[in-house]
């Protein structure tokens, strides 16, 4: 879709040199052009004051990233925490998230058919290529993110912040510019969502990774959009440190304190590593398989479907909660917040609840990725813990090794980005990463591999146009 919104707000497109139809690059503008010397647009004035801007645009994007982060955090609790306590019960009752879940997928049903863009791009597609959302879009963006991840939606946060960065950030540069080069505004809403989703992983440098690898940048391109974004993203996070201690929310990290120390990897965890990455290709690829088997008559039927969808995910979780006599969040929500307690407990989690848990959220982020909106990796990287410590009931295998594999070999096949699923369980177990970091490696390259093999290629369509020359693609 045209309209999508996701880590391709990193990318630019480039037109040929000479080519029809390319705009005139005004002389104080950067190019990147493969013709241009990437030096010479670096010290070009264009470029400094893009610096400038990006700098300048990373405060309020931040604070919106902030506000976003914490509106949500502030509707979770009170649907799921004050709202029972206030009709008289000491804990939601397995059947609360029925008719939360049923109204926002009709609210999110409404977003997508009624207003423009869609809500956003569907989380099953990933990160793929796609333009920044324009100014009309962000409202049902916005609207739809917040209905899907108040209400319990298995999804996460992070496509909806890109989106609202990259938007944000475009629209301050069309408010202060009548006719913005197609380039600059790219760049400059690359640096918004550079700042956007560095204050979801309380790092500029992993939100930085995820981007780029998303939206494959390379070469000259990779420098000219990394230095804006990196800097909009270094003020961002200042700005969201400030915030933090000016409300008392608390910081945003994805690092989990206070686990216990990790001894070095074992030939056994190595072989570990394979067997993880091998169950965890098959399980997501099983995961995006019956999404897409579901995602034409979910989008043909979206008032009916969507609410449909909402109340299986809570039947889910009210299944789970009678059989265990846990709580219906361990189900629900993205797992962000519940990857800590997961992993300082897991080891004591009888197994056969931890495997009631990776059917039941697995079921709903599948249900969750084709007909609600959001990001897909949080939930990921849950069933990816959730999966390694079930399998560390076996011997040979320690819990938080096996957790880690299995954060990195999960979002390696939801995500297609290995790179991104690596640091993402390094920077998850804070000293313990570095450690782990071999094992993450090989579990992360096989499900990749693995992934690749168990993923028909795309059918050419018939009668369709000739693909483009490279040199007219982004890079």
């Amino acid at each position: 879709m045209a309209d999508r919104v996701d880590a391709a707000t990193a990318r630019p497109s480039p037109e040929p040199s000479g080519a029809p139809g390319t705009p005139v690059t005004r002389p104080a503008e950067p190019s990147t052009g493969p013709s241009q010397d990437p030096v010479a647009v670096v010290r070009s004035r264009g470029y400094l004051v893009l610096l400038l801007i990006a700098a300048a645009l990373g405060v309020p994007v931040a604070a919106a990233s902030y506000g976003f982060i914490v509106l949500i955090n502030h509707a979770q609790g009170w649907l799921y925490r004050d709202l029972p306590g206030a009709l008289g019960y000491a804990h939601p009752p397995a059947w609360w998230p029925a008719p939360l879940l049923v109204l926002a997928g009709l609210l999110v049903a409404l977003v997508i058919s009624r207003l423009p863009g869609h809500g956003g791009h569907t989380p099953i597609d990933g990160f793929s290529t796609g333009s920044f959302p324009q100014p009309r879009e962000l409202p049902g963006v916005v609207l739809a993110a917040f209905a899907s991840l108040a209400a319990g939606a298995v999804i996460g946060p992070e496509a909806p912040l890109i989106a609202l960065g990259g938007g944000l950030a475009a629209l301050a540069v069309r408010l202060a510019r009548r006719d913005p080069a197609p380039r600059v505004l790219t760049i400059v809403a690359a640096a918004g969502s550079f700042a956007a989703i560095s204050t979801l992983f309380g790092s500029p440098l992993l939100g930085a990774f995820l981007l780029m690898e998303a939206a494959g940048l390379s070469g000259a391109t990779l420098g000219l959009v990394l230095v804006p974004g990196l800097l909009a993203a270094g003020v961002g996070t200042v700005i969201f440190v400030g915030l933090d201690a000016w409300t008392g929310f608390g910081a945003v990290s994805l690092s989990i304190p206070g686990l216990p120390p990790e001894g070095s990897p074992t030939i056994a965890e190595f072989g570990w590593a394979v067997v993880i990455g091998i169950v965890a290709a098959v399980a997501g690829t099983g995961i995006r398989r019956l999404g897409g088997a579901i995602r034409q008559p979910v989008e043909r039927r979206l008032l009916l479907a969507v609410p449909a969808a909402g109340l299986v995910i809570a039947g889910l979780a009210a299944g789970y909660a009678l059989l265990t006599g846990r709580d219906v969040s361990d189900v629900l929500f993205s797992g962000q917040d519940a990857i800590g307690p997961l992993l300082l407990d897991g080891a004591a989690t009888p197994v056969a609840v931890v495997l009631l848990l990776l059917v039941a959220k697995g079921l709903g982020y599948c249900l969750s990725l084709v007909a609600f909106r959001g990001g897909p990796v949080f939930p990921a990287m849950f069933l990816g813990a959730a999966g390694g410590i079930a399998l560390a009931h076996l011997p040979g295998l320690s819990p938080l090794a096996g957790a880690a594999m299995g954060i990195g070999a999960m979002s390696t096949v939801m995500l297609r980005l290995p790179l991104t699923s690596v640091l993402l369980a390094t920077v998850l177990l804070a000293g313990n990463g570095l450690v782990v970091m071999p094992l993450v490696i090989v579990a992360v390259a096989v499900s990749y591999v693995v992934t690749l093999r168990l993923t028909p290629p795309a059918a050419p369509s018939s009668g369709a146009a000739p693909a483009p020359a490279p040199a007219a693609t982004s890079p």
